[in-house]
């Protein structure tokens, strides 16, 4: 009955380590969407900027 709790209790710690990981892995994930969000507004205002001067040439 003492080796069965200890790997009851070994596998409830793995869970809790790999539960951090996901998360830090999920706002890493959110951050480059942001970032990449981000890109395309300034992509898209740079691109309208010269859609602009080429029509006046």
């Amino acid at each position: 009955m003492d080796k069965l709790q200890q790997v009851l209790d070994s596998f409830g710690k793995r869970q809790k380590s790999s539960g951090s990981t996901n998360k830090k892995r999920k706002w890493r994930e959110i951050e480059q969407i942001k970032e990449r969000f981000q890109l395309e507004k300034e992509l898209k205002a740079y691109e309208e900027s010269l859609e602009f001067m080429l029509e006046d040439f």
